[in-house]
């Protein structure tokens, strides 16, 4: 998987490490969703299933995630009963 060298996140300092970002994000969702157990696991997997859910390429998703391996990514993801339905009438002879 290529990648820019170009710094997405950028502080004061320049570059912002990921266990920066970990840190700013993790402080962020305790002060607007303090107690409803929102975790920075629980926004990734939400993003990756709301993307999938919109037609999002699963290979583009695993680029957005930043996994090397399509199976970790299909973990992050679960298909709605929605998507399921959908499948089904457009693959399904009968449906």
């Amino acid at each position: 998987m290529a990648r820019n060298d170009d710094p997405f996140f950028i502080g004061p300092r320049g570059r912002l490490s990921g266990r920066t970002v970990q840190r700013v994000v993790r402080r962020r969702l305790a002060e607007v969703a303090g107690g409803l157990g929102v975790t920075p696991h629980a926004l990734r997997h939400s993003f990756a299933s709301h993307l999938l859910d919109r037609g999002a390429d699963l290979r583009a998703i695993q680029e957005l995630l930043g996994h090397r391996s399509l199976a970790t990514t299909q973990i992050y993801t679960h298909v709605s009963k929605a998507r399921l339905k959908k499948a089904y009438a457009q693959a399904h002879p009968r449906a």
